[in-house]
C-alpha cells in the first residue's frame, strides 16, 4: 500500500501544474510542447488487465503439437489409402502357413498387429505362464499349510533362537573355528 501511495505524489505535484497549465498565457505557450499520445479522446489512463501471456503461449504449444502430430499422421493415413489399400483375399499357396499380421485387412493396422502388438499365440502363452506360476503358489501355501499343521500335532517347531538367514554363516564361522583349531593343535 506504501508503494502505491507513492506512486500517487507526482499525480497530485501534476494537479497543482495543470492549475498553472490553464491560464491562457501559458497554455498558448506550452500547447507545442504537450504531447496527445494515442489522440485526443480525453483517456488519459491506462487499464490494468490480467496478463494473457499464459493462454497465449498454452494456444501456441497446443497449435504447434498438433499440426506436429496431425500433418504426418494424416499423410501416412492418406499414403497408406491411395497408394497400398485394403488386403485383398487369395488363396494361400500348399505348404504356406500366414503370419498373425497377415489377417489384417487394412495396412496400418497390419502394421501395428506386427510390430506394437502380441499375436494370440503369446497371449494365449503368456496366460498359461500366469496360471501355471499362480498354481505352483498355491501348491507351496497348501504344503506351507501342511508343514505348520503337522508341527502343532507333534509339538514340534523351531526354536524362537534360529533364523534361517543366519544358520549358514554360523556354519561356516563354525567350520572357520574348526579348521583354526586343528591348525594350532592343543
Amino acid at each position: 500500500m506504501v508503494g502505491w501511495s507513492r506512486l500517487l505524489s507526482p499525480a497530485a505535484k501534476f494537479a497543482s501544474y495543470r492549475a498553472v497549465l490553464q491560464e491562457p498565457a501559458c497554455r498558448n505557450a506550452l500547447q507545442q510542447q504537450l504531447r496527445r499520445m494515442g489522440g485526443d479522446h480525453g483517456h488519459h489512463h491506462m487499464t490494468i488487465k490480467p496478463s494473457r501471456f499464459q493462454w497465449d503461449k498454452f494456444k501456441d504449444l497446443m497449435h504447434f503439437y498438433v499440426m506436429l502430430g496431425v500433418i504426418p499422421v494424416t499423410a501416412l493415413i492418406l499414403y497408406a489409402n491411395i497408394f497400398v489399400g485394403p488386403a485383398q483375399l487369395a488363396e494361400i499357396p500348399e505348404g504356406y502357413e500366414p503370419k498373425h499380421w497377415e489377417y489384417e485387412k487394412h495396412p496400418i493396422s497390419r502394421f501395428i498387429s506386427r510390430y506394437m502388438l502380441n499375436s494370440e499365440q503369446q497371449n494365449y502363452e503368456k496366460s498359461l505362464h500366469y496360471l501355471f506360476e499362480e498354481n505352483e503358489k498355491a501348491q507351496i501355501r497348501l504344503l506351507e499349510d501342511q508343514v505348520r499343521r503337522k508341527m502343532s500335532e507333534r509339538n514340534d517347531y523351531q526354536a524362537y533362537y534360529y533364523r534361517p538367514s543366519v544358520a549358514k554363516y554360523h556354519r561356516i564361522s563354525k567350520e572357520a573355528a574348526d579348521e583354526l583349531e586343528a591348525l594350532r593343535g592343543d
